[in-house]
């Protein structure tokens, strides 16, 4: 997966060898925002002037825009689950949240790398 970065939003993009354009949408939201251009620096440029637009539109009609993520997340783990994470958490010297939230950093991160 590609990614690119403009405030808080995400695009996603792939490259179409036939017609040797970059091309992606921005992630996470419902709206639909998308971007396109012929190298990386151009993919950039498309992005954030997308993201502007969206913006922009959504002030001009009054709507909220969509934002990503929240922050928060709930999970269900079942309860060996739950006191198994809570006891490597309490391991570590970390809360359930730092603890989770470090995990999820690091698979993340290795994932978002490949």
């Amino acid at each position: 997966m590609n990614i690119l970065r403009y405030k808080e939003y995400v695009g996603v993009f792939d490259f179409d060898p036939e017609a040797r354009l970059f091309h992606g949408d921005v992630a996470g939201i419902q709206d639909v925002v998308t971007f396109q251009g012929e190298s990386v620096s151009e993919l950039e440029q498309a992005l954030r002037h997308s993201v502007e637009e969206y913006l922009s539109l959504c002030e001009k009609t009054g709507k909220k825009p969509d934002k990503p993520y929240s922050g928060d997340i709930r999970l269900r783990l079942g309860p060996a689950l739950h006191r198994d994470v809570a006891m490597a958490a309490a391991a570590s010297g970390l809360s359930l949240n730092a603890w989770m939230k470090k995990v999820l950093e690091q698979q993340a991160n290795e994932t978002l790398k490949q």
